[in-house]
C-alpha cells in the first residue's frame, strides 16, 4: 500500500473523506449562520436548537404521519423555516437596535427553551431514523467502501450551499437584500417591505439548519443534544470564514471537515480541539477572518 512520510495513504484518505461528511454538516450550519449574521446582524445561537428541531420533525412526520424522507426535505425546512420567522417577528425584532449582546443572550436562552422541551418530551436517549430505500448500499472508491447516503449528503449540501450563494451574491433579491442591511430606510422608499424582507431572511437561514437536521437524521440518532454538540464547533467554522462571508463558510466548513479528518488519522488525540486551535491562530493574524472584510 502507498505510504507517505510512513503514513498509509489509504486509511488517511478514508479518514479524509469521513471529514468531507462532517464538514457537510459544518458548512450547511455555518452557512445558515452566516446569512443571519452577514444581513441581519444577529448572532443566532439557537441555530444548534433549530437543527435539532428539524430532525425531531423529520422522525415526527415519519413515525406518526407517515410521511417519508424525501417529502421530508421540502416539508421540513418550510415548517421550521416559518417557525423561525415567527421567533423573528415576536421576539428578535425588539432587538435589532440594542447591542448584539442582547440577540445572543435571546437566541441562548431559546436553545436552552427547545432543548429542554425536547428532551421532557422524547427523553434523552436518541432515535433511529431508517435510511430511504433509494440511498441504502455503498460505494467502492478503492481504499474505502461509502455508503451511498454519506455519498448524497456530501453532493446535496454542495449543491444547496452554492445555490444559496449564487441567489445572495448574483440575483437581484440577493443585491435588495444587501441593500436592506446598508440602508434599510432608502430601499423601504423604493417600495420594498423591509421588515418582512428581514423576516424571511432568518426564515430563510433557519431552513437551511433544518435542511441540514433532516440529513442528519438518519445518520446520527435524533436526540435533543444534537443540536448542542455540534453549534460550538459551527461558530468556530464561521468565526475562521468570517463572520457574515457566504462563499467563507462554505469553503471554511468543507475544508475544516478534511483537517478534522486528517487529524484523527495523523493525531488522533488532537481532533477534537484541531478546529479551535485554528481559530485562535487564525484571529491573532486575521481578525476578521480568512474571507470576512475588515471593520
Amino acid at each position: 500500500m502507498l505510504s507517505i512520510l510512513g503514513y498509509n495513504v489509504g486509511p488517511m484518505l478514508a479518514q479524509g473523506v469521513l471529514g468531507l461528511i462532517n464538514g457537510a454538516f459544518y458548512a450547511l450550519l455555518s452557512l445558515g449562520l452566516a446569512v443571519i449574521f452577514g444581513l441581519l446582524n444577529i448572532i443566532n445561537f439557537a441555530h444548534g436548537a433549530l437543527y435539532m428541531i428539524g430532525a425531531f420533525v423529520a422522525w415526527v412526520l415519519l413515525n406518526y404521519l407517515g410521511i417519508g424522507y424525501w417529502p421530508s426535505l421540502i416539508l421540513v425546512p418550510i415548517l421550521v423555516g416559518c417557525f423561525g420567522m415567527l421567533i423573528e417577528r415576536v421576539l428578535i425584532s425588539k432587538l435589532y437596535k440594542l447591542d448584539h449582546l442582547y440577540g445572543l443572550l435571546l437566541t441562548f436562552g431559546l436553545a436552552l427553551i427547545m432543548e429542554g422541551l425536547m428532551r421532557n418530551y422524547f427523553g434523552s436517549s436518541g432515535m433511529p431514523f431508517a435510511v430511504p430505500e433509494s440511498l441504502r448500499g455503498a460505494t467502492r472508491l478503492g481504499f474505502m467502501i461509502m455508503p451511498t447516503y454519506r455519498v448524497w449528503v456530501v453532493a446535496a449540501s454542495f449543491v444547496v450551499c452554492i445555490g444559496t450563494w449564487l441567489v445572495i451574491e448574483k440575483t437581484s433579491i440577493g443585491a435588495t437584500l444587501r441593500a436592506a442591511t446598508e440602508n434599510p430606510a432608502l430601499v423601504q422608499a423604493f417600495g420594498v417591505n423591509v421588515p418582512r424582507l428581514v423576516t424571511m431572511t432568518y426564515g430563510g437561514g433557519v431552513a437551511l439548519a433544518a435542511f441540514a437536521g433532516v440529513m442528519a437524521a438518519p445518520m446520527y440518532s435524533v436526540n435533543p443534544s444534537m443540536g448542542s454538540n455540534v453549534i460550538i464547533v459551527v461558530f468556530a467554522v464561521v468565526v475562521i470564514g468570517g463572520m457574515g462571508s457566504i462563499l467563507g463558510s462554505i469553503l471554511t466548513g468543507f475544508g475544516l471537515g478534511l483537517v478534522e479528518g486528517f487529524t484523527k488519522y495523523l493525531y488522533p488525540q488532537g481532533s477534537g480541539v484541531v478546529i479551535f486551535v485554528l481559530m485562535v491562530i487564525v484571529l491573532l493574524l486575521r481578525p476578521a477572518g480568512l474571507f470576512g472584510k475588515a471593520a
